[in-house]
């Protein structure tokens, strides 16, 4: 039996120049500052930032992170409003979408998502803004939420559709061979395929719900396009016939057509596009690699080539390819000219992600700690993170005047913030976001901007509980280290599970 690599924990590494030299000994060439500046200090994530038609306080955003545990009315419940009111006492200045939030009762990814519901989308939205701002404002003082930008993240989640407790019901934008596999879909059952008709109709309750976040309050919509859910898999559609599928053109209608109609109906709402920018093949563990009590490392499944995903070389999948992600950016940030004045789809800023966390969470959420039906890493994580920054990197050079937002960086752990202002200085990205960090240590920024020494008991570790529970029918939070979660009943009940996977994979 091969043994699993064993990877440097970033937590025992006792200083920068440590993390420094692992970083140079994985031949990764990482912008990294030798101390935490704060804002009097002169931090570069303390610079503000022109979005559209607002001035942001500084450089921080935080991802959309869901927690499974909305009312079954699609309202939020109490460990909702207490997660916005982390991001709102967190210190960031973008609230990039707060979590994802369905357009209409069949696209959410469980049966506790938060969704447009006629009777309470009104109340739900006016109470979720404004626990962030009067979080923020008690935090950081009044009138302190003016440079503060909020959005509402809208969308279908297609192929990973569970809208309620009967189980699955994904509708998707094409048969693909592998993900259909995994989903136990049957390629010769179409009816799982959303149609033209159903797509055109679909970008009218995106539009709805904008005109709802708008009523509320809030800044900005997310048009989410990544992760495998839908907007995301309809960029990949090659093979679909029809309006939404084969040329670049048809496979981002979807989103054009959803910006344009929001413009339209939404005058002064800005628009953000949170984007997949390139996919992997998925990876499975390996059954000759597995130790006892744990899944084997991640190895690619099998597949036919031409490969079906967006941002990859499609004769050669394993091969990041920004050609037609590049591309997609220039039609949505196009402005009008004497020569075409028709005004095109237009975004106001971008948060660049990577892949499903659903197929390849080595490469779009790196840890140490894999979810418990995962694989263990094919790579030090290390390595995943900063092909993220790496990438958007090219990204923001080819259009130095887009507000783009980077991922991956809750990975870099101690090291966060002096990474961040460093690529930040560096122009790899104008934000660093983060996720899961934002769950056991909201106050990382405002600490770190601050001056104050970092809580070395509440960084994530990546320890994967957040997505272990949900995953066996729980809550989603940090049951290690936010004492909230680490006290709720659901804590012994994950504890069991995860005691009895590990059982049946030959551990104790």
């Amino acid at each position: 039996m091969t043994q699993p690599t064993k990877y440097q924990k970033i937590g025992a590494l006792e200083n920068v120049e440590q993390f420094k030299n692992y970083c140079a000994e994985l031949g990764i060439d990482l912008p990294c500052d030798d101390e935490i500046l704060s804002e009097e200090q002169g931090s570069p994530m303390a610079q503000p930032l022109a979005i559209g038609s607002k001035i942001v306080g500084n450089r921080w955003a935080i991802h959309p992170m869901e927690g499974w545990d909305a009312n079954p009315d699609g309202s939020p419940s109490e460990t909702v409003l207490r997660r916005w009111s982390n991001f709102g006492k967190s210190g960031a200045k973008v609230i990039f979408g707060g979590e994802a939030f369905a357009v209409r009762p069949d696209g959410r990814a469980n049966p506790r998502q938060l969704y447009y519901n006629p009777d309470n989308v009104d109340k739900s939205l006016e109470l979720l803004r404004q626990t962030v701002v009067t979080a923020h404002e008690n935090a950081f003082g009044a009138g302190s939420s003016s440079d503060l930008l909020l959005g509402l993240q809208l969308t279908h989640s297609g192929r990973q559709s569970i809208p309620t407790t009967a189980g699955p019901e994904p509708r998707i934008a094409y048969h693909h061979p592998v993900l259909d596999k995994r989903k136990g879909i049957d390629p010769n059952d179409d009816s799982r395929i959303l149609t033209d008709e159903e797509l055109y109709e679909l970008t009218d309750c995106y539009v709805e719900t904008a005109k709802a976040a708008q009523r509320a309050g809030f800044d900005f919509v997310d048009v989410k396009h990544c992760h495998g859910y839908l907007g995301h898999e309809l960029l990949s559609a090659f093979d679909r016939p029809g309006d939404f599928g084969g040329s670049l053109e048809n496979r981002t209608r979807f989103m054009r057509i959803i910006i344009d109609k929001i413009r339209a109906a939404c005058p002064g709402l800005m628009i953000g596009v949170r984007m997949s920018l390139f996919d992997m093949v998925p990876y499975q563990p390996d059954p000759n690699d597995a130790e006892p009590g744990k899944l084997g490392r991640g190895v690619p499944v099998e597949y036919t080539l031409p490969y079906s995903g967006f941002g990859l070389n499609r004769n050669n999948p394993m091969e990041i390819d920004l050609t037609e992600p590049i591309k997609l950016i220039e039609m949505v940030t196009a402005q009008p000219t004497a020569d075409s004045p028709k005004p095109t789809a237009h975004i106001d800023l971008l948060n660049l992600t990577a892949c499903s966390p659903y197929y390849t969470p080595h490469a779009s959420r790196p840890t140490f700690f894999p979810a418990s039906d995962a694989y263990q890493p094919p790579e030090d994580p290390l390595l995943g993170a900063f092909r993220m920054l790496n990438e958007v990197r090219k990204v923001k050079e080819r259009f130095p005047s887009l507000p783009i937002i980077g991922t991956g960086y809750t990975y870099f752990q101690d090291f966060l913030p002096q990474v961040a202002q460093a690529v930040v200085r560096a122009g790899w990205t104008d934000m660093a976001g983060i996720g899961r960090m934002v769950l056991c240590y909201p106050d990382i920024i405002a600490d770190s901007l601050a001056g104050r020494p970092l809580d070395k008991r509440r960084i994530c570790r990546t320890f994967s509980d957040c997505t272990t529970a949900p995953r066996n029918g729980l809550i989603s939070g940090c049951f290690p280290l936010d004492e909230f979660y680490r006290n709720r009943e659901e804590s012994a009940v994950l504890r069991d599970k995860k005691a009895q996977i590990r059982k049946k994979l030959g551990g104790k």
